[in-house]
């Protein structure tokens, strides 16, 4: 008799009688190592998620006073920093030098003039009263002496326009502040009021954050806000002002962030960030505790039996790499803090406090 179907029942029997070690031995198996976290409570300040770009403070145009004169010395050009009446360009001023001379001419004239006429009247004054001049006369020099005086005044004015005009020959900074923008081009003759600057006034950069319609009720001058800096630098300012009106096509509102002096972002930059309101508790765990499934949030709990838990939250603020759990987490007391990825519902993990013990337990 052969031996071979004997053997193939013995093992078929085997596998019938004893399918829950087979089981519990795949199961184990498969297990995952994975470690808790307990969810803690922090405070943070509840904020409103804002973007918008840095733009500056306020922007000086430096212009032209002059024109039809030459571009003669170009001093500054795009990122000079220049304080408030430095020069920035200088015009060809021998035109405007000599009409001065021209009119400092007639200003002495002028003054030569009332001196005759002033003379004339105080002598007609005197005689006046013995008749050898007739009052039409003594009427005519005293005109002639107040006509005199007019034409000095008028001398007086006109050089005083023409100095004027020689120092506005030199263009400086109206304030401190860095340039940002140069037309001026060496050479060049320019018509008056043409720009040839821009800068930044005392290099002040604001942040112009638009909010969703909602918060507006909920933002105040002086709160503090979070700016998501380039290269990931953060920058901390405050609300100067909050914008009183709503955009038509976006539905946002405009913040005015005013940001810490001497901050190097550059004007144009698209920024983000948050405007902090009062702080209140939040119920937080780490990030990594997080799986995102459909679209939607959750965390893993473990049983008793040691197989997990999917369980769906809502998720709220985030600091650095703590995240706040806005419902879901009633009366849990650990969630799995990494290899959530990896797992899915009911699936068979060992805690690792537990698997290192076994470890040391083999070990010996």
């Amino acid at each position: 008799m052969s031996t071979k179907p004997i053997l193939i029942a013995l093992a078929l029997a085997v596998s019938v009688l004893n399918p829950v070690s087979s089981g519990a031995t795949q199961d184990k198996a498969a297990a995952l190592t994975v470690s808790l976290a307990k969810p803690a409570e922090r405070v943070w300040p509840r904020t409103i998620p804002a973007s918008g770009w840095l733009k500056p403070w306020h922007e000086a145009v430096v212009a032209a006073e002059v024109g039809g004169i030459r571009v003669t010395d170009v001093l500054v050009d795009i990122g000079s920093v220049v304080s408030k009446g430095q020069p920035l360009v200088r015009f060809a001023n021998e035109s405007v030098e000599a009409e001065l001379r021209k009119e400092e001419a007639l200003l002495a004239s002028a003054r030569a003039d009332l001196a005759k006429a002033k003379a004339n009247a105080d002598r007609a004054r005197r005689v006046q009263p013995s008749g050898a001049l007739s009052d039409e006369k003594v009427n005519e020099y005293v005109i002639a002496e107040e006509t005199a005086l007019a034409a000095l005044d008028s001398a007086e004015a006109s050089v005083q326009s023409t100095r004027i005009k020689l120092s506005q020959t030199v263009v400086v900074a109206a304030d401190d502040g860095v340039i940002t923008s140069r037309t001026a081009q060496l050479g060049a003759v320019v018509a008056s009021g043409a720009e040839l600057f821009r800068l930044v006034r005392q290099q002040r950069v604001e942040w112009q954050a638009e909010i969703p319609a909602r918060y507006l009720p909920l933002v105040t001058e002086g709160l503090t806000a979070a700016v998501d800096g380039p290269e990931g630098r953060p920058l901390k300012g405050k609300v100067r002002l909050v914008g009183p009106t709503v955009s038509t096509d976006t539905g946002r509102a405009l913040v005015y962030v005013a940001l810490p002096a001497g901050t190097k972002s550059p004007v144009g930059l698209y920024v983000t960030g948050r405007i902090e309101l009062e702080s209140t508790v939040a119920l937080t765990v780490p990030e990594s505790a997080l799986v995102m499934r459909d679209g939607l949030s959750y965390v893993f709990t473990v049983r008793a039996d040691s197989r997990v838990e999917r369980v769906r939250v809502e998720t709220g603020r985030r600091n650095g790499r703590e995240v706040e759990i806005v419902s879901g987490l009633a009366g849990v007391t650990g969630v799995v803090a990494n290899g959530s990825a990896f797992l899915s519902d009911k699936a068979l993990v060992r805690l690792e406090g537990a698997a290192l013990a076994q470890a040391g337990g083999a070990a010996k």
